[in-house]
């Protein structure tokens, strides 16, 4: 069964394109020892989740994967280095959203011109208060100074991190005014209130929910899927409930995903997500992060890995 969504090809970057939609992992940024980005492991890991890993699409430079953490040229050097490697870029969305307004336009134009299938723009996230007409002024300044021809732009709503909200209304605004640009949200914020009432007041724009469990009612509500930083573990039972909806096989592995999800969110969710990559490909340069995150202590790990394992094994049936 075919799930309504993800009847769609996969979408390029030309302004006809189809869009992102269906499992989209939050991929985690590997680590060198002097800290810098290990484009290598990173790219490895990316062609993993597109494949065996059983993801749709990869969200690039997102919170999980530290963006803010890292200067503009990292990131910049990141996105550049993914983007030869052959990773199927129509796959792959990148977080741009910074501080500065001039960094934002440099990653989100570098996000275009790279190829890549859609710009994740955090809201300015100093200055608090900022009222609806500012909000929607700085993202139209945005994709005027990076360029709106073949620009993607997903919003991204995750105020427990940024303190400034994408409002419903502002939302709509930008939608209305840029509507070859401005292509959907994805909705960090765990409010399916929400993401519902973004999708029934914008039929036809992409809204990604941050949690496996929102593919329950994706078809129903209107989600073109999730993004979400546990699906790097769960990636093939998300995709399973994905391409079932409604179906007895469908509810199971939503639910085998979620108990996952809930086992690594026990702990900081950045570390638990490299930890278990770390577990995966038994590599342990994988649970580096950058300061101020810090990795797993041994007794989180000690308490995690049995749970983990366990929950696998029940998840996959051994």
């Amino acid at each position: 069964m075919t799930h309504p969504h993800h009847s769609m090809a996969h979408p390029g970057t030309h302004p006809g394109a189809s869009r992102l939609s269906g499992v989209i992992a939050a991929t985690p940024t590997p680590l060198r020892e002097d800290g810098r980005i290990d484009t290598g492991r990173l790219i490895e890991h990316c062609l993993w989740l597109l494949g065996p890993g059983g993801c749709d699409a990869v969200n690039l430079l997102g919170t999980t994967g530290e963006a803010m953490s890292f200067s503009v040229g990292q990131r910049l050097d990141a996105m550049t280095a993914v983007a030869v490697s052959g990773v199927p870029l129509d796959r792959m969305m990148v977080g741009t959203g910074a501080a500065a307004l001039d960094d934002a336009v440099r990653l989100t134009r570098a996000a275009r011109d790279l190829g890549y299938a859609g710009a994740l723009l955090a809201p300015p996230f100093y200055y608090k208060g900022i009222d609806d007409g500012a909000l929607a002024s700085y993202v139209a300044t945005v994709i005027d100074r990076a360029g709106a021809d073949g620009l993607r732009l997903y919003l991204y709503h995750i105020p427990q991190n940024t303190g400034v909200p994408y409002p419903v209304d502002t939302v709509r605004r930008l939608r209305d005014r840029h509507p070859e640009t401005v292509a959907g949200l994805k909705d960090s914020a765990g409010d399916l209130a929400y993401a519902r009432e973004i999708a029934r007041r914008l039929p036809g724009f992409n809204v990604f929910p941050s949690s496996e469990a929102s593919l329950a009612e994706a078809a129903t509500a209107g989600f073109a899927g999730c993004i979400s930083a546990t699906t790097n573990v769960t990636g093939t039972l998300t995709r399973e409930g994905w391409l079932a909806p409604g179906t007895e096989t469908g509810r199971q592995a939503i639910a085998r995903a979620l108990a996952i999800r809930e086992a690594l969110a026990r702990f900081p969710l950045v570390a638990s997500v490299k930890w278990a990559v770390a577990q995966r490909t038994g590599d342990p340069a994988w649970t580096r992060t950058c300061p101020p995150l810090r990795p797993l202590s041994e007794g989180e790990t000690a308490t995690l890995a049995p749970l983990l394992a366990e929950l696998r094994a029940w998840s996959t049936g051994r």
